[in-house]
């Protein structure tokens, strides 16, 4: 069952059931993203590390194939 399927199941038996009818798919993929990046800059600082930047980083050291030099 596809997604888009499951969304008109549910829409349907909200409506038979008169409940309130499911968010959309996809309405908030967005802020599960942010949450999502929040929630790693949160443990890099709990954990010590730089908490921006290490995305770049990381796709810098497997573009050039060493390691970027450790910035504090």
């Amino acid at each position: 069952m596809s997604l888009t399927q499951q969304y008109l199941l549910d829409t349907y038996r909200a409506a038979q059931h008169q409940a309130p009818t499911p968010p959309a798919p996809g309405q908030q993929d967005w802020q599960a993203v942010r949450e999502l990046r929040d929630y790693g800059r949160f443990q890099a600082v709990v954990q010590e590390r730089n908490a921006h930047g290490r995305f770049r980083a990381a796709l810098a050291r497997f573009l050039t194939g060493h390691r970027a030099p450790h910035r504090t």
